[in-house]
């Protein structure tokens, strides 16, 4: 796979720029080089394109599962996209493409009840795949093992083994590229400035238009597709983060309908920016294929900025407090810790405090105390160089020399397994077919 898109003779041909003539005169697309890690690829010129059609195999679905559950695992993660993950396991084209099938026409042959028509068009065994996958990875990560709980109490762990697949995949998809000229190196380059851009950008206030609330959904969906931009970083750009998820915890409450009038057009955003967004997508990968390509690797080269394990980062606290009778649980277990000598949880991404108590004239049992719940969001992040001599004596290192080797360790455990999936991948596809 990656040895076909390295070959001079191959790379010379499909540099791939814009549709090419061939000797008979018809216009035909020129790009049938690899794409991706894992081993997907264009074929051009072929009698079934594997990008149009849903070629998914049934034994090539538990492996697309787990594809998707690592998708999932990295849409929790500020700072890391799916996409990212979908370009590192060699999906991403297939993913783009199998979005854009579900279009107006399958939608009418749904409505019209032509479902055999319906099923042939849609990438559906592909969709479900991965999607069970994604839905999968973010109830085990939020639920079971909580993932955003280990990012504010062991951050470079975590993000240290993110920043090791991302690097290690960068340098697979250049050398699956092969010799590159002034121009895929100016979208490299152009593609991480615009990367670094982003994630630098500081939250602003913006308003709570249902227009605005409709552009923040196409535009954090558009950055969910693409790799080295979070969707998620994107609403806390636009100040939507906690404005969307208050509202999704709404739900379900006498404020419903309130919480309604926000999710519609929000959700309606989502779509109609992931429906442009990926004719677009699906156009450049066909029509730009290698260029393409850089851009995205710059994208993801960007996004190193933000997942570097060792940041200053700096969190907004957002308080809500509300008054409990003593005998409920909540106050009953903060108490219990009170007692023994234990403080709040202050790094987690939430936590529980126990105020005064608010009538203390009446019996015990008719007192009520105040409960404070905190929720962290993080604001801004900056890099540093940690203190490799003196680890124990960095204030920065939460701890120490554990914090510090930990990053490294999971840095080169991110790095080794990209090596691995790339080896896997050449002796699975050494042809590059991107067919399962």
């Amino acid at each position: 796979m990656l040895e076909d898109a390295s070959n001079p003779e191959r790379r010379q041909k499909n540099r791939n720029d814009g549709p090419g003539v061939p000797e008979n005169g018809v216009e035909k697309s020129e790009v049938d080089n690899t794409g991706g890690v894992g081993g997907e690829a264009l074929v051009g010129n072929s009698p079934v394109d594997p990008l149009e059609k849903d070629l998914t195999r049934p034994r090539e679905m538990p492996f697309l599962y787990l594809k998707g559950f690592a998708m999932g695992s990295a849409d929790v993660v500020p700072g890391v996209s799916g996409g990212t993950m979908a370009l590192i396991l060699g999906i991403y084209s297939r993913l783009v493409f199998g979005i854009k099938s579900v279009d107006l026409k399958a939608i009418r042959h749904f409505f019209s009840l032509n479902l055999v028509e319906m099923f042939d068009r849609i990438h559906w065994k592909f969709l479900i795949s991965v999607f069970l996958g994604g839905i999968s990875a973010v109830f085990f990560f939020t639920r079971v093992v909580s993932l955003p709980v280990l990012m504010h109490t062991h951050p470079e762990g975590i993000y240290g083994l993110f920043f090791g697949l991302i690097t290690g995949s960068i340098l697979l998809l250049l050398k699956a590229i092969g010799d590159v000229g002034w121009r895929e190196v100016f979208t490299v380059v152009a593609g991480a400035a615009i990367g670094i851009r982003i994630v630098t950008l500081v939250p602003t206030e913006t308003p709570e238009t249902t227009l605005f609330v409709f552009l923040s959904g196409s535009l954090s969906i558009t950055a969910m597709v693409l790799p080295g931009i979070s969707g998620s970083f994107i609403l806390l750009i636009l100040r939507k983060y906690e404005y969307i998820l208050g509202n999704i915890a709404l739900l379900g409450t006498e404020r419903t309908m309130e919480a309604m009038s926000v999710l519609i057009p929000f959700g309606f955003g989502m779509v109609v920016g992931l429906v442009l967004f990926v004719r677009l997508l699906s156009w450049l990968i066909k029509r730009y294929h290698i260029l393409t390509l850089c851009l995205l690797v710059g994208f993801m080269a960007g996004s190193l900025y933000v997942i570097w394990p060792y940041q200053e980062r700096e969190y907004d606290e957002i308080a809500d407090a509300q008054v409990l009778p003593l005998d409920h649980p909540r106050v009953q277990e903060l108490r219990a810790r009170q007692q023994e000598g234990k403080e709040p949880e202050r790094r987690r991404p939430e936590y529980w405090e126990l105020g005064p108590v608010v009538n203390p004239g009446v019996p015990p049992p008719d007192q009520k105390v105040e409960v404070v719940h905190v929720r962290r969001r993080m604001t801004s992040s900056s890099p540093y160089w940690p203190d490799w001599t003196a680890p124990s004596r960095d204030e920065r290192l939460r701890k120490g020399a554990q914090s510090l080797y930990g990053g490294v360790g999971t840095m080169l455990i991110g790095f080794l397994l990209v090596g691995w999936l790339g080896r896997l991948s050449r002796s699975k596809d050494p042809h590059g077919t991107g067919l399962p």
